[in-house]
């Protein structure tokens, strides 16, 4: 097979005429002096369009999944001598939500089978200070949300989930993001659906909880009544007039993103599924959200790392790859905490074998059949040389 090159983009979604002409009629409007970038009907537009979508009673849009973390941990009042459950096996701001709040996050292991993490476990490591649990529906596949609810009906902790990767996800045939006390997502430039860049939201079906967030991304503003109050403390972590304009329009055609992700996952999962070197993704299908194709190099069978697999499968065949990631404790910031991998040895293993391969809205049977074939081309230099 002749050598070309397949990335791994940078944009997850699709940007098309209607999101151009969306960001262009903000900007015709805007140009007005009469008018400017407020008020912002199409904020609340989007929040309740993205609240259908997935399935919850009320959205509330910030400008970041990492904002919309931070602002569930300050509804909850999380702080000092308070401590958080979560999975190694994700990106540093599910963690770091409860670290900058002074909190200390500890870490559950996950499931070895879906790399989600494992309820049974989060149960081991909760104490008297537990103040919250964070799932994470890694890759787009939902946790075991019945399990966590029984675990939150138990214990009385809310289980919160990070659904940066999950927008378009099922559990049992329904959205994810009314399940446990809120749900929140990211529409970063590299997600399924973007915002111009950034943007996330926090979803929930818990009214008051909606309002105590809604209040710290404004200021503080409580709304309605004979006049506007500022009743708590609160930042500016809102999105802008045109990201507000685009997120409807690519709302609009996510599903149709996510539908051409799991053509091509399942296509790539049938050209590899012969390759006993790799230990495929669990549970990729029509409840998926398919925003990550990660694979997992058995590093018991073979001799080489998956650095090594894969550099040369980029620098011998072009196919680029991404990491999903390196474990929370790994980073500088968690180290010098005193952050370790002790009781997680399912997600150490994880960490060190996962290869993202590059699977997109875009790509087509051709790309999947090239990076296959490069896969296996990959694995059979390294053990030749090894």
């Amino acid at each position: 097979m002749q050598i070309r090159e397949v990335p791994f983009l940078r944009l997850g979604g699709l940007f098309e005429a209607d999101d151009l002409a969306a960001a262009q009629d903000v900007m015709r409007t805007a140009m007005d002096p009469s008018t400017g970038f407020f008020p912002l009907p199409e904020e609340t537009r989007f929040q309740d369009a993205l609240a259908r979508h997935e399935g919850a009673a009320r959205a509330v849009v910030v400008n970041s999944c990492g904002t919309a973390l931070d602002c569930c941990m300050a509804a909850l009042e999380v702080g000092p001598g308070d401590e958080v459950v979560t999975t190694p096996l994700t990106f540093v701001c599910t963690a770091g939500c409860a670290v900058a709040r002074g909190a200390k996050v500890v870490f559950a292991d996950v499931d070895p089978v879906t790399l989600n993490l494992d309820p049974a476990r989060v149960r081991e490591r909760m104490t008297e200070r537990t103040k919250a649990v964070i799932g994470v529906h890694y890759t787009g596949l939902a946790c075991d949300i019945d399990a966590f609810d029984a675990l939150a009906e138990e214990t009385r902790v809310p289980v919160l989930y990070d659904a940066a990767h999950a927008v378009g996800a099922k559990y049992r045939g329904r959205p994810v993001g009314g399940r446990g006390l809120a749900s929140c997502y990211s529409f970063q430039s590299n997600k399924n659906m973007t915002c111009l860049g950034e943007g996330g939201a926090v979803t929930t079906d818990d009214e008051d909880f909606a309002e105590r967030v809604r209040r710290l991304k404004t200021f503080g503003y409580v709304y309605g009544g004979p006049s506007l109050r500022v009743a708590s403390i609160g930042f500016n972590y809102r999105m802008t007039k045109p990201q507000y304009a685009v997120g409807l329009t690519q709302l609009a055609k996510v599903d149709r993103v996510i539908a051409r992700r799991q053509r091509a996952m399942a296509r790539l999962g049938d050209l590899l599924a012969d390759v006993d070197e790799l230990i495929l993704p669990a549970g990729h299908g029509p409840e998926h959200g398919s925003h990550l194709y990660v694979v997992r190099l058995d590093t018991d069978q073979v001799a080489f790392d998956t650095g090594a697999f894969t550099a040369h499968l980029k620098d011998r065949y072009r196919v680029g790859t991404g990491k999903h990631y390196p474990a929370v404790w790994s980073w500088e910031a968690f180290r010098k905490l005193g952050y370790t991998a002790e009781g997680c040895p399912h997600a150490a293993k994880a960490c060190a074998q996962v290869a993202s391969l590059p699977v997109f809205a875009q790509t087509t049977d051709e790309d999947c059949a090239y990076v296959a074939w490069a896969v296996k081309q990959t694995i059979a230099d390294l053990r030749k040389n090894a």
